[in-house]
């Protein structure tokens, strides 16, 4: 299986820390982002990985990865980087990992082991860290409903904590025949909404058209790093923990 890590975008929430940087190399517990997840990858077994790059694309090292451009990054949003790589997901499957996010080898494994032909990964134990990232969780939750392994629900707006049932974590895997799937309900999209959709948004819809979409729970060690705070954040937890020699629940070292 081949990887594919979508780290076009700068992530203006970043502010100075992301001037001259994609976010993917932002630093945390002493290693980029992007180090973490090449890392997990090639742990789990993956070999060859993709960087679709974009802001400060000449900043990301490429001597171990291929590289594949998505000059529009500044107009599109994340499915169109996705389709920058079109050729390997044509080609055979691939895991997709969005380029803020940390995770533990295991979900990778997981993901991998899961039949389907689009598959997402999810956090079960996702309501402690959202509390601790937000004043009120409920300011960015969106609505994750499976049943038996098939998601049934996601990106809707919810005002009970209680019906979210995971938290996408921005890592799936995709068939050729998901691909496939996914660039048939695209080419249905006005050029503008195929810019501008973002990747639940799609995964809703076509949920609503009939597509199959495959689930792969995880239970914590991931983390998603959208703001500084983020960081600040997860530095103490990681700290605390060590220092009283107890594991927190997203610590996806290992």
């Amino acid at each position: 299986m081949s990887g594919i890590i979508l780290a076009a975008g700068r992530g203006s929430r970043m502010g100075a820390m992301t001037a001259d940087r994609p976010k993917c190399l932002t630093v945390l517990a002493g290693q980029t982002l992007l180090d973490w997840q090449i890392k997990a990858l090639r742990a789990a077994g993956v070999s060859e990985i993709t960087l679709v790059r974009g802001y400060a694309g000449d900043r990301l090292p490429v001597a171990d990865c291929q590289a594949v451009d998505n000059p529009r990054w500044a107009d599109t949003n994340m499915v169109i980087s996705l389709c920058c790589a079109a050729r390997y997901l044509e080609a055979e499957p691939c895991t997709v990992s969005y380029g803020d996010i940390v995770y533990h080898p295991s979900a990778v494994r997981e993901l991998m082991a899961t039949e389907g032909d689009i598959v997402v990964a999810y956090d079960r134990l996702w309501s402690g860290l959202w509390k601790d990232r937000f004043n009120d969780p409920l300011d960015d939750a969106e609505t994750f409903r499976t049943e038996d392994g098939r998601l049934v629900e996601i990106g809707g707006q919810v005002d009970d904590l209680a019906r979210v049932k995971g938290q996408y974590m921005g890592l799936l895997k995709i068939t050729p025949d998901g691909w496939r799937t996914i660039v048939s309900f695209i080419q249905t999209l006005a050029p503008a909404d195929r810019d501008h959709i973002d990747a639940t948004t799609l995964l809703s819809q076509m949920l609503a058209g009939g597509a199959v979409i495959r689930t792969s729970p995880v239970d914590g060690q991931w983390c998603e790093v959208d703001t500084a705070s983020d960081l600040e954040l997860y530095e103490t937890r990681l700290a605390q923990a060590d220092r009283a020699g107890t594991h927190w629940d997203h610590d996806w070292r290992w």
